[in-house]
C-alpha cells in the first residue's frame, strides 16, 4: 500500500483572520478612571482646605462676639446694696477706680441675714496689671474670707493709704495683705496683685452711697 504523507494543518481562523482562542478587552473609558483615582484618602484631602476656612470663620465669630476680652465681669451694685441695708457697720467700698479694674467675683451672706447679724462682703478684682486684688469687709473676725488669708499670715509693717493706716502682711501664700479695723469691721485687702495696686485698692475705699 503506498505510504501517504501528512501534513501539518492550521488552526480554523475567524474571517477577519484573528485566531479562535484569543479575545478583545475593552477600553477604560476616563471617567471610570477618575472614579478609580478618587479614593477615600483623595477626598478627604480635597475637604481639608474647606474645613479650614470654616474653622476660620468661626473663630472670628466668636472672638467679635465676646470683643477679644476673656474676663467676664460681675455687677457688684445688688450685694454692695444688701449689705448696707442689714450689716451693723457703715459699709465701705471702692470708688473711683478705673475701667481697667474690672469685677469678677462678689459674696456675700447679707441675703439671709437679718438686721444687726454679722455679714461678709467679699469682692475679687481682675486688676490693669492682668492680676487678682479682692477685698474683704466683714463685723465677722472668724469668717473664712478673713481667715483664709489673716491666719498664719506674719506683720510687716504700717502704711498709710487714703488717709488711714493699714497694717501690712506677708500671707501664708506670699502675698501682701493690708487690713485695718473700722468700727467693728475689719477690712482687708490681698491678692496676686503688686504692691502699688493692692495699696491703690486701698486707698479708693468710702462709705456706700446708693
Amino acid at each position: 500500500m503506498p505510504e501517504t504523507d501528512q501534513q501539518g494543518q492550521r488552526p480554523a481562523e475567524h474571517a477577519g483572520g484573528e485566531p479562535t482562542g484569543s479575545t478583545s478587552v475593552p477600553a477604560t473609558s476616563p471617567a471610570v478612571e477618575r472614579m478609580q483615582r478618587f479614593t477615600a484618602a483623595n477626598m478627604i484631602r480635597s475637604l481639608l482646605p474647606l474645613v479650614a476656612i470654616c474653622l476660620v470663620l468661626v473663630g472670628w465669630s466668636a472672638l467679635k462676639t465676646s470683643g477679644g476680652d476673656p474676663v467676664r465681669t460681675v455687677d457688684t451694685s445688688s450685694a454692695e446694696r444688701a449689705v448696707s441695708q442689714v450689716a451693723g457697720y457703715e459699709l465701705l467700698v471702692p470708688r473711683g477706680l478705673s475701667d481697667d479694674w474690672q469685677p469678677t467675683s462678689v459674696r456675700t451672706n447679707a441675703g439671709s441675714a437679718s438686721a444687726g447679724d454679722r455679714v461678709t462682703l467679699a469682692i475679687g478684682w481682675y486688676t490693669p496689671a492682668e492680676e487678682y486684688a479682692g477685698y474683704v469687709v466683714s463685723d465677722d473676725r472668724e469668717a473664712t474670707a478673713l481667715t483664709d488669708v489673716l491666719d498664719d499670715a506674719t506683720q510687716d509693717g504700717q502704711e498709710q493709704l487714703g488717709g488711714e493706716s493699714w497694717q501690712r502682711l506677708t500671707t501664708a501664700r506670699g502675698e501682701t495683705a493690708l487690713t485695718r479695723t473700722e468700727g467693728t469691721a475689719t477690712l482687708l485687702v490681698t491678692g496676686s496683685a503688686s504692691d502699688d495696686e493692692l495699696g491703690a485698692l486701698a486707698g479708693s475705699l468710702q462709705p456706700y452711697r446708693p
